[in-house]
């Protein structure tokens, strides 16, 4: 058999092949190394850790809110979550009894969860007193552990309660500025890890490591809490006293956007929410004024007389006749006074709220212009609040608007906003500048505070047209309701207004939004207030009669509070002294009794048809001012 010969090249062949494939088999093993100590080593890491310890959570207090001069409007307090692990429990009934007679809870619940050996730990309370706190730790038993955690409190109760909105139970914001700004009142959790064997059973001497949880920003409001007091106060007194349905106020700084106060009413108590009835706490925490839309009337008078003397198209003088109607492609549009108010000037047909004087108006401007100057003034567009759930308010297609939805328009029906809406369009007006609105005053986070500015929308009319608004604001407060929305020394403008509901596409018999919107000081407008009552029902509708008075109580509170003294004072006091003696009424055929209210210079609105007179709104007897307006009930 011959013998086998090996070449020196052969055998550096077999040798390369043979480290080779030992080189591969270590690269294959430092790959594998690599991928499990670089690549997934912390994930690992992760799960061993898990393995043998065990740990429990410890919340970062949630950001407090304040408001505007650092009052303290929602809080968090350090609470505590009582936990159980059955594998360090010896004597399950021991435990359950002890924390069923503390914590007023179901023994066998407990029991159950203390006798469970393969679970790490079961929650037994959460947000316990510190006083049950220190008698667990008194009672010194096995497997109950204890770990901190928050709760949410709110110092005012149901002041602001749509606003702030509420948190769930675990500190997370559900509804209102609470959830809107909940990533940054959200603080961030700690925990505390103990060491433990496979099973869970805590070791001997073993290590526990604590890691403290760090708090949540806070933020600070443009709300001023004592001017929400009074609005509060106020609308608490008008669901009483007019038996309404609802009753709201937004004020705002017209030079800023910033939301001074915002109220509505029926309100809830924000550290007692009724979460047993979702129906009734979705609709109490709903904020009605940035969400839903209503009929604003009159007060929108205000948006068509600023576009008609920004387009020049009339003057405070030029003279308007009024029979009680105008006829707009064949449809007779009354005035609410149905005998009409006869010759006037603009500002008069202002004064009197004179749906003729703005039918005129907005047939003059047309559709383009006044469809324009509403979309400037921010009609029909979401005002960009920082709050969730904002409407934009409801207008009709240009192209479908005939001359009789624009006459219709013009003083304020055919056409939705919400309240927020309404408030920011008049801010716009009044200043002359459109400013989005906004809660958020700053942020502070480590001591750090981040302040926020007002964003322009741009110019909305002149300066000049904004002084004649005003002034004609002025005398419509003075002049015509001098006795229900004037304060004596302080010069405020206003406009009221009445708007009938509609339910399922037709007016709904008897219900009405009253409304009132003014501001102060008229010069140079510093607050504009909206006051909405929503479906009075004490037997007065107009928002004249239902919702100016309001509004003066409101202002005179917010000058007392700012120690604001009043100028002109015995001027204002002397033109204020009621003249006219209203005369009794009832039991009289409808036309003599116009006619005696007529001669006495005063103003009326009917309810009903001709015939005898039932009721009238003033008392036989009460001094009024001229121009004053009895209602009469036929």
């Amino acid at each position: 058999m011959p013998q086998t010969e090996y070449s020196i090249y052969s055998l550096q062949k077999r040798l390369l092949a043979i480290l080779g494939i030992v080189a591969f088999l270590f690269l294959c093993l430092f790959g594998k190394l690599f991928w499990v100590q670089i690549i997934q080593g912390k994930t690992l890491q992760t799960k061993a850790i898990s393995q043998w310890t065990r740990d429990l959570p410890l919340a970062g207090l949630r950001g407090s809110i304040l408001d505007r001069n650092g009052n303290t409007l929602a809080s968090s307090y350090t609470s505590y979550d009582v936990y159980v692990r059955g594998s360090n429990i010896t004597n399950p009934s021991e435990v359950a009894l002890f924390l069923s007679e503390l914590l007023g809870l179901d023994y066998d619940t407990i029991e159950e969860k203390a006798s469970k050996k393969n679970v790490s730990e079961s929650l037994i309370a959460r947000q316990v007193s510190e006083s049950a706190v220190k008698a667990i730790i008194n009672k010194d038993l096995d497997g109950i552990y204890i770990t901190e955690t928050s709760t949410r409190q709110y110092p005012y109760s149901n002041l602001l309660s749509s606003v702030l909105g509420f948190c769930t139970i675990d500190n997370i914001g559900q509804t209102g500025l609470e959830a809107y700004y909940n990533k940054y009142l959200t603080g961030i959790n700690g925990y505390t890890m103990t060491e433990s064997d496979i099973t869970g059973l805590e070791l001997s001497n073993a290590t526990t490591s604590f890691v403290a949880g760090v708090a949540g920003c806070s933020i600070e409001l443009t709300i001023d809490v004592e001017i929400q007091k009074i609005v509060e106060n106020v609308l608490a007194k008008i669901m009483v006293e007019q038996q309404s349905k609802g009753a709201s106020v937004i004020i705002m700084n017209p030079k800023t956007g910033e939301i001074v106060a915002m109220a509505s009413k029926p309100s809830f108590d924000l550290n007692n929410p009724p979460r047993d009835n979702t129906e009734l706490l979705m609709s109490l925490s709903k904020n009605s004024l940035i969400t839903d839309v209503y009929e604003p009337g009159s007060t929108f008078k205000l948006f068509t007389l600023a576009a008609a003397l920004s387009e020049g198209i009339t003057s405070v003088d030029e003279k308007f006749y009024d029979p009680g109607f105008r006829i707009v492609d064949g449809d007779r549009i009354k005035c609410w006074k149905t005998t009409g108010h006869g010759s006037q000037t603009l500002v008069e047909g202002v004064c009197n709220s004179c749906n003729s004087v703005f039918v005129d108006l907005g047939l003059r401007l047309g559709v383009d212009k006044l469809y324009s100057a509403l979309t400037s003034y921010g009609i029909g567009s979401a005002t960009g609040v920082d709050f969730s759930g904002e409407s934009s308010g409801i207008m009709m297609n240009k192209a479908s608007v005939k001359n009789v939805d624009l006459a219709r328009i013009s003083f304020g029906q055919a056409v939705a906003v919400t309240p927020l809406q309404m408030i920011t369009s008049v801010c716009g007006i009044l200043n002359g500048t459109l400013y989005e609105p906004r809660f958020i005053k700053s942020i502070t986070t480590n001591g750090v505070k981040k302040e926020f500015t007002s964003v322009s929308k741009g110019q909305t009319v002149d300066q000049s047209v904004s002084k004649q608004i005003l002034e004609i604001m002025e005398q419509v407060v003075s002049k015509s309701d001098g006795l229900y929305s004037f304060v004596p020394g302080y010069r405020i403008g206003g406009k009221t207004g009445t708007a009938q509901k509609y339910e399922n596409g037709a007016v709904a018999s008897g219900k009405y939004v009253s409304s009132f919107v003014g501001c102060w000081p008229v010069e140079d407008p510093e607050y504009v207030m909206l006051l909405c009552v929503d479906e009075p029902s004490a037997g007065q509708y107009y928002g004249s009669l239902v919702a100016a008075p309001y509004a003066k109580e409101i202002f005179a509170g917010i000058f007392s509070y700012l120690e604001i003294e009043p100028t002109n004072l015995k001027e204002d006091l002397e033109k204020l002294e009621p003249t006219v003696e209203v005369p009794n009424l009832v039991g009289y055929p409808l036309m003599q009794a116009i006619e005696q209210l007529v001669k006495l210079d005063l103003q009326y609105v009917i309810d009903g048809e001709n015939g005898t007179v039932l009721e009238q709104s003033i008392p036989a007897g009460q001094k009024v001012f001229k121009k004053a307006i009895i209602s009469l009930k036929t």
